[in-house]
Order: C-alpha cells, then structure tokens, then sequence
C-alpha cells in the first residue's frame, strides 16, 4: 500500500498541527518535544509501508513493534507494553528510548537500538496505539484491509510455511482491537490501499 501524495499531506499536515507530547507535562526542554505518530491496524494492511512514508517526508525514525514481540506465539500486546516501557516512558522523562530487536528466526534478542529526542517519531504495528500510549500520541491513524487480502500479502512475504502462525496472529489481533476498540479511538481511517475514509 503507497498512499497519494494528497493524502500524504494531509496526514503530514495533521502531524504538525498536532500537540507535541513528549516529553509530558513538565517535562525538561519543553522546546524539544516530540510528536508520534501511531500507525496501527491488522497484519498485512500496509502499516510498514505507510510509515517509511511518513518518516522520509518528517526526516525521523520509524520503531517497528515486529523488533518488539516475541515472535509468532506472543500476540501483540507484549509489543505496546515494552514500546511504552522501553521507548515512550524514557522519552518522556527527556532519555533516549532504548530497544534490542527480537530476532524471530533464531528466537533471541539481537542488537541493540537507540531512539533519540527529535521532533517526530513514527511507531507502527498491531498494537501502536494501544490505550496505554494514548497519553503520548500527537496523531494515530489506522489502516485496515479485507482478511483476504491481508493473508494474501503475509503469505506472499513469509511463504506458505507460516499460514498457520498468520492464522493464529489474525485472532490474536482481533481479541486485541476489540479490547482496545483501536479503530474507534484512532484520528484518521485508511483502507489497506491508500486510500482515506475518515479524519476527525
């Protein structure tokens, strides 16, 4: 999924009209405040790719919650919970936010990363705008696609080997975002092709 360049800046727009919230209230070197920026939704509904796009046109980093989980098995609440605990809390507290990518393949935490202060931070993955980052969030936006098409693009990525594991991470998910009601929290609706369907 690529969106437009129209629809790209609007969202760009949206991010810089957005209150900056990290750090929070009080915090040290209020001028250096960052904005994040959420993007969350269903596996295969074109996060990653929105999100490198966002990133190149802000000229900041992107934290993928896939360098979070703890492979197929751990669902993605685990991947909200250390974003925040690794990332988002430190930043708020004026540190660097600090993470070691998980390794899926070999099953272990690999090399470590450094998140630095800067005006703007995208965070993308099933879990991204989880209710416990809502309190640092400038903008989320949610983008959502047909089941189908979503096993189709994660199968065409991982190999037929990983159906079953895409198959249990789809109700992994689903059990997530009724919880956290995700989509109707979020500020801004995409479809998994681009395209917008909603902006509060």
């Amino acid at each position: 999924m690529t969106v437009s360049d129209a629809v790209l800046a609007q969202l760009v727009q949206r991010v810089h009209d957005a209150p900056a919230r990290l750090p929070g209230p009080g915090g040290d070197e209020p001028w250096r405040a960052t904005r994040l920026v959420c993007v969350d939704g269903p596996a295969g509904s074109g996060k990653s790719t929105l999100a490198a796009q966002l990133a190149a046109v802000l000229a900041c980093a992107v934290v993928h919650l896939d360098d979070l989980y703890e492979g197929w098995a751990a669902g993605p609440d685990g991947g909200a919970r250390r974003l925040a605990e690794w990332v988002l809390e430190p930043l708020a507290h004026g540190r660097p936010g600090r993470y070691r990518r998980f390794d899926w393949v070999a099953d272990a935490y690999a090399e470590p990363h450094v998140v630095d202060r800067e005006p703007f931070l995208v965070v993308e993955g099933c879990g991204a705008a989880a209710r416990q980052v809502d309190p640092y969030a400038a903008l989320t936006i949610w983008v959502e696609a047909h089941d189908d098409e979503r096993l189709r693009r994660g199968l065409e990525r991982d190999g037929a080997q990983a159906r079953e594991h895409w198959l249990r991470w789809m109700d992994d998910e689903a059990v997530h975002y009724a919880r956290e009601r995700t989509a109707e929290r979020a500020d801004v609706h995409l479809d998994g092709f681009g395209r917008l369907r909603r902006a509060d």
